[in-house]
């Protein structure tokens, strides 16, 4: 078998739990122990073999591999002021699709139960009226926005896209650990993932038939397309970008160019007479649809932070007017809530009539005046949240916190108990992963990613997984020292792309080729400064700091910006642009048949090709 997981079975179980249950290994139902051999799950039965036939020598070459190639496209991230690669694991998550179809489905039913009671709280309040939910709890909410009551996009779905967190327990068992339906963000990382992974393992791509992942830009455009006004055949889609200070700009360019939209700042739009424009050296066009990824507060001065500069006055009469689509919706957060999230079980119950297919972690409301009690006396033993937090904001983990720390929270929990939850301390599964030791089991979660078009409800094959690399580590984020894996589901017929069958019997290349095609446009500015604070501050911000300060969801990555260098030729959009907006990519090569450039995005000195050509009408936002 070689050295490859000589002394795995020693740590396999780095943590335990308060009941003193181990962690659940994904790839083992047994290690490798004196006279017995390694007992490997069905899913990574093939997975095993391979890599057992691997000295560490073998694997670590690979491995550099993948730092190369992503060091290649000036992919690095920076932790504890170290430049480094992005932190991409050679050893992949399988899941097989048996199992994969029961999380998928329970995605799905999470997906249209939130997208139901979205509906409710910012209409009728039936859940309320009929006793599922407390009378006090929405309105409670710090996301939740009376501006946005009343806007209804024209398919009537709010959650275009949500990010479902899921982790593994103790006894194998999936479960949600929280809900993303504000701006979730990650999925560039799982095309990213694979395109890599493609070409590090090709032969099991092959043999395992994994699924590939290079549908979801096509979904999401689909969905953004479907939710446009009525009566407008060839809706304008854009995404609109805080800037290229913020962390997930590499994930917005990414999907702008491989849906083949325009990517936007707020100041490249107008309002006017409650529709929304798009400045062109052309004049303005409408836009009819916009993926945003810009937080709520910053989205319209006129109706939220008047010092905001990073959206555009009159957007959300816009949408009121049914003009244009904001997607996801504004006021999405209260879904988010994590006090809201102990009652989703029950609002499946209640909206689709249902039982919930994946389960709650066990979870403690501390504005429940017994739960707040027995959460006190039990501090050291318990997880704490702020029930707006995100990214491991404000988290506290009591068996790792100091008198000090407890006591300090003991307070805040007895001042503002509405403010938070509690929940038991859950081991996350490990899975395999190749660190300074050899291969050592490590923590992971993961987060599958549903579009919702407003006829069904599509989940990615797989999601991003994220891996707590140091041991122990339960904290998976970037800026803790956690990494990625590529994330396989495999089995079951034959994997498809949109309505293509994949046909292995092409060979090797044919299907590596499929895999990572889709990828071949992404961008190699990766930008980001850490994940950021996600409390709007009193104090006016430049726009920098407005734009760093855009929540991302916790899987923002700490990634430095690196120069850029344009190659037209790696670009996979067919049609001819009828404008291109400059984010920090260089200059477009006027003269490839490019008919129009914007103007978005070029700072310090370089010439405004809009008001250079006199082009940029002054018009008074709505």
């Amino acid at each position: 078998m070689g050295d490859l997981f000589d002394g795995y079975g020693s740590t396999l179980a780095p943590r335990k739990t308060v009941s003193g249950v181990a962690a659940f290994d994904e790839m083992f139902a047994a290690p490798a122990s004196a006279g017995a051999a390694a007992t490997s799950r069905p899913a990574y039965r093939e997975l095993y073999q391979a890599l057992a036939k691997m000295t560490q020598e073998e694997l670590r070459g690979r491995t550099e591999s993948l730092a190369s190639s992503y060091l290649a496209q000036g992919v690095t991230f920076d932790f504890a002021g170290e430049e480094r690669p992005f932190p991409l694991d050679a050893v992949p998550r399988v899941i097989q699709y048996d199992e994969w179809s029961n999380i998928e489905k329970g995605v799905q039913q999470r997906v249209r139960a939130l997208e139901a009671f979205l509906d409710d709280a910012y209409g009728h309040q039936h859940c309320v009226r009929d006793g599922v939910l407390p009378a006090a709890l929405i309105a409670s909410s710090q996301y939740f926005y009376r501006q946005a009551a009343g806007i209804h996009s024209a398919n009537g779905v709010r959650i275009q896209v949500a990010g479902i967190d899921l982790i593994r327990d103790e006894n194998g068992e999936m479960r949600v650990l929280e809900d993303n339906v504000r701006v979730p963000s990650g999925v560039s990382y799982v095309i990213s993932n694979r395109r890599v992974m493609a070409q590090t393992l090709p032969e099991l791509f092959v043999s395992m038939r994994v699924r590939p992942v290079g549908d979801y830009p096509n979904k999401l455009l689909q969905a953004l397309r479907a939710s446009a006004p009525p009566g407008i055949d060839d809706p304008n889609v854009v995404v609109l970008t805080p800037g290229v200070y913020n962390s997930a700009y590499f994930e917005h360019t990414l999907l702008a160019r491989l849906m083949g939209v325009e990517l936007v700042e707020g100041r490249d739009l107008q309002c006017v007479g409650g529709k929304v424009f798009m400045r062109t050296t052309r004049g303005p066009r409408r836009v009819d649809v916009i993926y945003r990824r810009v937080d709520d507060d910053f989205l319209d001065p006129l109706q939220f932070r008047a010092d905001s500069m990073l959206g555009a006055p009159g957007l959300m009469l816009a949408a009121r007017l049914g003009n244009v689509t904001i997607a996801n919706a504004v006021g999405n957060g209260v879904a988010d809530d994590k006090l809201l999230y102990t009652y989703v079980p029950d609002l499946i119950r209640y909206y689709l009539a249902e039982e919930p297919i994946l389960k709650n972690v066990d979870t403690w409301r501390l504005e429940e005046p017994a739960a707040l009690e027995e959460v006190l006396d039990r501090l050291d033993e318990l997880v704490v949240k702020p029930v707006d937090g995100s990214g491991g904001k404000g988290l506290v983990v009591g068996p790792d916190a100091s008198p000090a720390e407890l006591e300090k929270l003991r307070k805040k929990l007895i001042r503002d108990p509405r403010g938070w939850i509690a929940q038991p301390v859950v081991m996350l599964s490990t899975i395999p992963t190749l660190v300074e030791d050899g291969m050592r089991p490590r923590h992971a979660d993961l987060r599958p990613f549903a579009v919702n078009n407003g006829d069904e409800v599509w989940v990615l094959p797989g999601g991003l997984t994220r891996v707590a690399l140091p041991e122990g580590q339960l904290v998976v984020n970037s800026s803790q020292g956690g990494g990625s894996k590529d994330t396989w589901i495999v089995g079951g017929d034959a994997p498809h792309r949109g309505d293509r069958v994949v046909q292995t019997a092409g060979g090797l290349a044919g299907l590596v080729a499929d895999q990572a095609s889709v990828t071949e446009a992404i961008p190699i500015i990766y930008d980001a400064q850490g994940e950021q604070s996600h409390s709007p501050q009193d104090r006016p911000l430049s726009t920098q700091e407005q734009q760093e300060q855009q929540q991302q969801g916790r899987d923002a990555q700490e990634v430095k910006r690196q120069p850029a260098v344009r190659d037209a030729a790696a670009s996979t959009r067919q049609h001819v642009p009828e404008s291109v907006v400059c984010k920090g990519l260089g200059r477009p090569e006027v003269g490839h048949g490019v008919q129009q450039v914007g103007h978005g995005g070029l700072q310090g000195g370089r010439a405004d090709p809009v008001r250079a050509a006199g082009a940029d009408a002054e018009v008074t936002p709505c």
